[in-house]
């Protein structure tokens, strides 16, 4: 299976794509130099094959190289900086990582 993700800006979400096929998207509003990234779905049937986590990995990759940081309103991706502090943690506001359940998590 072929994984590809890309950014669709007019409707406010990255999307991912297997062998071609949209199979999932994660939506996100930008304001000022923040991302904040709202929700994330993806197709029932491939779930646990990573798409998710590539979509995310995507988004927050994107946010780094534009300067902007991170509010993880959707529980996935709170839940994906998490497990990949050491990469990704930085990217949430100090001051703003308690309201995602960040706060003992360490870079």
């Amino acid at each position: 299976m072929q994984v590809r993700t890309s950014d669709n800006p007019s409707r406010s979400r990255f999307e991912v794509y297997a062998d071609d096929e949209l199979v999932g998207f994660a939506d996100y509003r930008i304001s000022g130099d923040r991302i904040s990234i709202t929700h994330t779905e993806t197709e029932p049937r491939l779930r646990g094959r990573g798409l998710a986590s590539a979509l995310i990995r995507s988004v927050l990759d994107f946010a780094r190289s534009h300067g902007l940081a991170v509010l993880p309103f959707c529980p996935f991706v709170s839940s994906f900086i998490e497990r990949n502090a050491a990469a990704y943690l930085d990217l949430v506001p100090e001051d703003q990582r308690a309201r995602f359940g960040l706060e003992l998590t360490r870079g």
